[in-house]
């Protein structure tokens, strides 16, 4: 066999195994990822075949406006919209000092069979000009985003 024969074999050895890695890595970051869904798409999304509630997800938008309720056991409940749909959401544990009405939140966890989520995790925004960006996106594709940064209530500039 000449040398430049068996670098060949070598090169198209490597790029097997490479690829088989990242195939490996690709199919167990699969597993791991949480996906983000606005209460619209979730609502859209929970319909489908393959939605397994099990699964954690991340729900974001804004805090409905007099939605929030403290729980007797250490928790709240809020309700999360996307100013088209709400989505009930149940959060035991420690709530960020800057959660409040109004104001985008990313929640993390499992929706459960009565369409409440079960959140481990919320987000709240951080400073006067802050949301997080999939909630910014939800709300543009919506018509419901200013660029002034704020959001239109039922068509009405705020």
């Amino acid at each position: 066999m000449k040398p430049k024969h068996k670098r060949l074999i070598f090169i198209s050895g490597c790029l097997v195994v490479m690829a088989l890695g990242a195939t490996v890595i690709l199919s167990s970051l699969h597993d791991t990822m949480i996906y983000f869904y606005t209460p619209s798409q979730l609502d859209a999304k929970r319909n489908a075949a393959n939605f397994d509630a099990a699964r954690a997800i991340r729900i974001g938008g804004l805090v409905k406006k007099g939605s929030i309720k403290n729980l007797k056991q250490d928790g709240i409940r809020f309700v999360v919209t996307d100013l088209t749909k709400d989505l009930p959401v149940i959060y035991r544990g420690l709530v960020p000092s800057l959660f409040r009405d109004d104001q985008g939140v990313v929640a993390q966890g499992v929706l459960g069979s009565d369409g409440v989520m079960q959140a481990d995790t919320i987000l709240a925004k951080h400073d006067e000009t802050y949301m997080p960006r999939e909630v910014v996106d939800a709300l543009k594709k919506s018509g419901r985003w200013n660029e002034t940064g704020t959001y239109k209530k039922s068509g009405v500039s705020q």
